[in-house]
């Protein structure tokens, strides 16, 4: 019996808390989970487990055994994929979560383009604007437009995105452009209820810190292609992040208001878990992302 099989018996004895379960996962007998556990006692000298006919408790030596001994068998099972991806083509599911809109907008061009180079990676896509846990959720990484939030993962800053007012010609020529923010109470607005405070919009003071300035208008969507769309039509200002509206800035079908108060760009992040052996389908993920938004976004020229 090999001394490596007696230790993952044992963290599954611990983390199922039953022989039989132990065994199952790691498709055994439960009479040869109590084997390698026994083997394990005797190399080690020590009692790891109290067995009673009802439950598998750890003893004060076995916890200290588990909490020392789980990190280094992840980190073994991660050197151990790590050194086969690095061996043969990088294969496998790779799982990533990324904000709605700038995930099918922005994002998935690029994932599409990833996919084409790599045949063997496997990409599984939750695009949702619920913030995941991801170790907890299973996720490989995540991308982020924003404050990451998450100090216990590695952040890595991909590109930035301004947040800017933009109108129709059409509605300007029936109403005076907004020569500051404070304007904008005279104006029909086009509400985003994605944002945290919908009806408060964020510009850059005298000071340079961010003001508030406080909006209204009848129409309200919780997606800002919708509420370029509206702006279009002349029905409003709208506040939308500069990736959604560049293809309409560039065309002349909205005008940017307001440059000279628009506040600092907002960040977007990839962020991952910590590993000293990163596998590789996920470094990968994350350079190409990295290249790609290396230079000035494409939504950012032309206007």
């Amino acid at each position: 019996m090999d001394r490596l099989d007696c230790d993952r018996m044992f963290l599954a004895v611990i983390e199922t808390g039953s022989f039989t379960a132990a065994a199952e996962k790691l498709g055994t007998r439960s009479g040869q989970a109590s084997k390698l556990i026994s083997r394990l006692e005797t190399d080690l000298g020590v009692r790891l487990l109290n067995r009673t006919t009802r439950s598998v408790v750890p003893t004060e030596a076995g916890r200290a055994y588990y909490d020392r001994l789980k990190p280094l068998v992840d980190e073994l099972d991660t050197l151990d994929l790590d050194i086969r991806n690095i061996s043969q083509s990088p294969r496998g599911r790779l799982r990533l979560t990324a904000p709605l809109t700038f995930g099918t907008l922005e994002l998935a061009p690029a994932l599409n383009a990833f996919a084409g180079l790599y045949p063997d990676i496997e990409l599984d896509v939750s695009f949702s604007d619920r913030v995941v846990n991801v170790v907890d959720e299973g996720f490989d990484l995540a991308v982020r437009v924003g404050r990451p939030g998450d100090s216990s993962l590695i952040i890595r800053r991909l590109c930035a995105v301004r947040i800017v007012v933009v109108g129709a010609p059409s509605y300007l020529e029936h109403h005076d452009a907004p020569a500051s923010p404070a304007d904008l109470g005279q104006h029909a607005c086009i509400i985003d209820t994605n944002f945290r405070e919908p009806n408060r919009w964020p510009f850059k003071g005298e000071t340079g810190e961010v003001e508030m300035v406080s909006v209204d208008g009848r129409i309200r969507y919780s997606n800002a292609e919708a509420c370029v769309q509206a702006a279009e039509l002349g029905l409003g200002f709208a506040c939308v992040p500069a990736f959604v509206a560049g293809e309409a800035l560039r065309s002349g079908r909205l005008i940017r208001l307001l440059p000279s108060f628009e506040p600092d760009p907002y960040d977007v992040h990839v962020l991952y878990p910590h590993s000293r052996h990163l596998a590789a389908k996920v470094r990968l993920l994350v350079d190409f992302l990295s290249e790609r938004y290396r230079q000035t976004p494409h939504w950012e020229r032309g206007w």
